[in-house]
């Protein structure tokens, strides 16, 4: 990029304005304050609030340490187009470092929107297919696979913790756990309906199908977040773990189904190695639902955690994925588009991730 006075002043004002808004005094003090309680005697003594307090300890370090390394930055754009007064060569260093800013700068700002009560935790993510029968569920399958894919390009821990195979092709359902700095946040972009349109691989006249599938999210609740689950109200029954077939077939009856008897909630997980990690996991994901649930009755913030529930059909759809006659993916809220749709399925998907939160912000 081209440098000048009024580039430099502009990106000055931008890492101002970062400071300004990520709060930078505060998280500092507040990060000191948590170090400190760090190094008391006897702060594991108590698992899961040192475990919080470490987690948020480190979420701060890490906020500190991307606008410090944008503000060092901007030094070296604002000493290199000094310099270039007197030394042309210096022109091209400071155009590069001020190219290498710029996505910086806008990181900062997307870290900036999370800012709602489990924004900067992790996520549960479920897919569900919605109309279309065989092609809906061939769908879910790939949406699931898209997910996995996208936590694994962003660095974060997945965990697959329930995949219930349809019979001939795809899924009936698949409930991942994504474990990263604002993974919540980041995903509450996805929640909806994402309809596909394609030439159906199943349909031996080859004619172009049109199919749907939802997608879900909840929270990872921290360990002080007060649930009323009552272990008496649930049911737990154990069976064998379902698969595609061969060797993913379990010979255990390790998954678990949790029956939450007041409200009929029903959550299935049988993707871990043993029945009691697949328990605790099935209890995290019903504390979850409880959770939204309540809030639902209280106050109607349940379009904070999953958003508005639409049909799982045609006139619903947040994204429309277009495989035939043409090639597109595009966001119907933000209106951000791409033909590359092999690298949105490969899970490229921060364009509209970032692109539904710019639009977010300015509503």
């Amino acid at each position: 990029m081209e440098i000048d006075a009024k580039t430099i002043e502009q990106l000055g004002q931008r890492v101002a304005d970062a400071r300004a808004y990520l709060h930078i005094e505060e998280k500092a003090s507040e990060l000191h304050k948590l170090d400190e309680e760090t190094a008391q005697p006897g702060f594991w003594d108590d698992t899961a609030h040192a475990q919080a307090v470490s987690k948020r300890a480190g979420n701060l370090r890490e906020t500190i340490r991307e606008y410090e390394s944008a503000e060092g930055l901007f030094e070296d754009v604002q000493t290199a187009y000094e310099l270039a007064e007197e030394d042309e060569a210096f022109a091209a260093e400071a155009s590069e470092a001020a190219a290498r800013l710029e996505p910086m700068l806008d990181a900062l700002e997307l870290s900036s929107w999370f800012t709602g009560q489990f924004d900067e935790g992790d996520a549960i993510l479920t897919v569900n297919p919605g109309q279309g029968g065989l092609e809906a569920n061939d769908w879910a399958d790939m949406l699931f696979k898209m997910y996995t894919r996208y936590g694994e390009h962003k660095g974060w821990k997945v965990h697959v913790l329930d995949v219930t195979y349809a019979e001939g092709l795809g899924i009936d359902r698949a409930t991942i756990q994504l474990e990263g700095r604002n993974a919540y946040g980041m995903l509450r972009s996805e929640i909806g309906v994402h309809r596909l349109v394609r030439i159906s691989p199943t349909d031996v006249k080859a004619r172009r199908h049109t199919t749907f599938a939802s997608v879900e999210l909840l929270p990872v609740l921290p360990d002080d977040i007060e649930v009323n689950l009552d272990p008496n109200d649930v049911r737990v029954d154990v069976y064998r773990s379902s698969g595609p077939g061969g060797q993913c077939v379990n010979t255990t009856d390790s998954a678990v189904r949790l029956t939450h008897l007041p409200t009929g909630i029903v959550v299935t997980c049988q993707n871990q190695k043993s029945q009691l990690q697949n328990k605790e996991a099935a209890f995290r994901v019903l504390k979850a639902k409880l959770y939204e649930l309540e809030e639902a009755k209280r106050a109607a913030e349940i379009e904070e955690l999953r958003g508005e529930r639409m049909d799982n059909s045609f006139g619903s759809q947040i994204r429309n994925y277009v495989l035939y006659p043409y090639q597109m993916v595009k966001d119907l809220r933000s209106g951000v588009e791409t033909g590359n749709v092999d690298a949105v399925l490969g899970g490229d998907l921060d364009q509209f991730i970032i692109g539904y939160h710019k639009w977010k912000a300015s509503q």
